[in-house]
């Protein structure tokens, strides 16, 4: 019979696949949807590992991703701030769930963003603090997936941002 924490780190490569697919779409809402499957199963996760902030806060994001990919309005942005401020209130237990929620208020101002550009440069700090987070609950696979993510989102903004293009080669050789 497996153990909890196997079945918690399990659950984290079924996140890792929706993670990965995320930021190679160049759509907002894709991208949004997609990390919104992985919240969910990041909140088992942290739900079996008994990191009750945590176990919040990714249900608050991934309502917050699921909804954010129709809109951009600031009202929105506000309530999934002001559920995470609740979220942490109500669960709090000190330096992580400091870490988890500053996490996820970085990354409710990413996915309020009007452009996936945006989106994905405030996805790095935020993404940055949930590896800090992981490592001080110890949870090897959600380490490597938030690494994983960031790479992806790295990826991503190096494909649509910074490579470039076929016009851009014959504009500089003119």
């Amino acid at each position: 019979m497996m153990s909890v924490f196997v079945i918690s780190q399990m659950l984290v490569g079924v996140a890792l696949v929706f993670d990965l697919l995320s930021f190679q779409f160049k759509n907002r809402k894709y991208i949004l949807h997609a990390i919104a499957a992985a919240c969910f199963f990041m909140a088992v996760h942290f739900l079996l590992l008994e990191q009750w902030t945590a176990t919040v806060l990714m249900g608050v994001s991934g309502a917050r991703y699921a909804v954010s990919g129709y809109t951009t309005e600031r009202r929105w942005m506000y309530f999934f701030c002001i559920l995470a401020v609740a979220g942490t209130l109500w669960t709090y237990a000190g330096l992580v769930s400091i870490l988890s929620f500053g996490a996820t208020f970085v990354l409710t101002l990413a996915a309020f963003s009007k452009t996936d550009k945006r989106l994905r440069e405030v996805t790095f700090f935020g993404v940055a603090l949930w590896i800090v987070h992981n490592i001080v609950v110890w949870s090897p696979s959600a380490i490597a997936l938030e690494s994983f993510f960031l790479m992806s989102n790295v990826v991503g903004y190096y494909r649509y941002y910074i490579r470039p293009t076929r016009s851009d080669l014959v504009l500089e050789q003119d």
